[in-house]
């Protein structure tokens, strides 16, 4: 066999393994997908939501059980963070910090996101069982969908594996749940295989008078990916909502969406600025349903109060922006709403944002 011929053999049998390798170590979700559904009640089912009843909502970025004692390195702008995980010890304190307050306020439904399942950096703990664990007799059921799943990835911050949920918790019946791909960012084809997969996981609750409530939770792409993929998570999740509106299905949506509200851009010190836009992409879905923290929650005199991020960075001194929420159908009512601040600022650079609504009655 002549030499140039040889060689471009071993050049394609190369090539081949390669391929074969990159397909074993990367996920490729379906664009729409069931999503893992569980509900062990000790004593028969779990209740169904009836119409009248108030629902307690809590959404909160638990960031992987990490705690606020680090700066990773995708904590500073330039990357050069010097932590790269957190201890085991303070791995398991976050755990039951977390499991604390979840049970001190025992929302009806719990959406967490940043919830870690097999990853290195993590010690490839399956987080949502260990919390699972410690609340099981608040929240007989729970669905679960990836974002972010590889057998390994190869930046030397993580070089191995990596596994990220969106995880909800509910007291009530869930009885399905679908996973929904959001618009990645874009980039070089090897190098998406390897990033997260933004998604929307669905939870779909029974009312007694044969309605559902349908629950989102997600975790848009952060505001330092550039391009317009922010603007087109928002477009998909506004879409979805008007779906349900469209179809009389009652619903929230809820998570960490990585934009400002109104007005806080121009708070922020001009070195914090960068990864946002001054004129928030959220603005889409603030102008078609109810949110809260509102836009007059953010920016009235207590505005302080309805910070929700507290970033692991040494500039920054305490929580300073809003980036968590929770929208919903406006046949839904909102009783009352918090972020619960005081006790949590040291278990994950986010705060919890809860809410109270009331589930109306058909025809209101």
């Amino acid at each position: 066999m002549a030499r140039p011929t040889r060689y471009l053999l071993y050049l394609a049998v190369g090539a081949g393994l390669f391929a074969v390798l990159l397909h074993d170590m990367t996920w490729r979700p379906a664009r729409h997908e069931k999503a893992a559904v569980s509900c062990n009640a000790k004593d028969g089912k779990p209740p169904v939501l009836a119409p009248g009843q108030t629902l307690k909502v809590m959404t909160w970025n638990i960031q992987h059980l990490a705690g606020k004692r680090y700066v990773f390195w995708y904590d500073l702008p330039d990357g050069s963070g010097p932590d790269e995980r957190p201890t085991p010890e303070d791995l398991a304190f976050n755990l039951d910090e977390v499991a604390r307050v979840i049970r001190d306020e025992q929302p009806d439904i719990v959406l967490l996101q940043e919830v870690d399942d097999g990853a290195k950096n993590t010690d490839y703990g399956n987080q949502l069982a260990l919390l699972q664990a410690r609340v099981a007799d608040l929240y007989p059921c729970s669905s679960e969908a990836f974002y972010w799943k590889s057998d390994f990835v190869p930046d030397r911050h993580i070089f191995g594996s990596v596994g990220r949920k969106l995880a909800t918790l509910s007291r009530y019946q869930l009885d399905s749940a679908e996973r929904l791909q959001l618009p990645s960012p874009s980039g070089l084809f090897i190098s998406r295989l390897f990033q997260p997969r933004p998604a929307m996981l669905v939870s779909y609750l029974p009312l007694s008078d044969g309605r559902r409530l349908a629950v989102t939770n997600t975790q848009l792409s952060d505001a330092q990916s550039g391009g317009d993929v922010q603007q087109r998570q928002v477009a998909a999740v506004r879409e979805l909502q008007q779906a349900f509106e469209q179809n009389g299905t009652l619903w929230i949506s809820g998570g960490d969406f990585n934009l400002l509200p109104q007005g806080q851009y121009q708070r922020l010190p001009a070195e914090q600025r960068a990864p946002y836009s001054a004129e928030s992409e959220l603005r889409g879905l603030w102008e078609s349903f109810p949110m809260i923290p509102s836009n007059e929650d953010v920016t009235g005199e207590d505005r302080r109060k309805w910070y929700t991020r507290f970033p692991n960075d040494p500039r920054i001194s305490g929580p300073d922006r809003t980036q968590d929420f929770l929208f919903y159908s406006p046949k839904l009512q909102r009783i009352e709403a918090r972020v619960r601040q005081a006790d949590t600022l040291l278990i994950s650079d986010h705060m919890p944002v809860i809410a109270r609504l009331q589930v109306t009655m058909p025809g209101e």
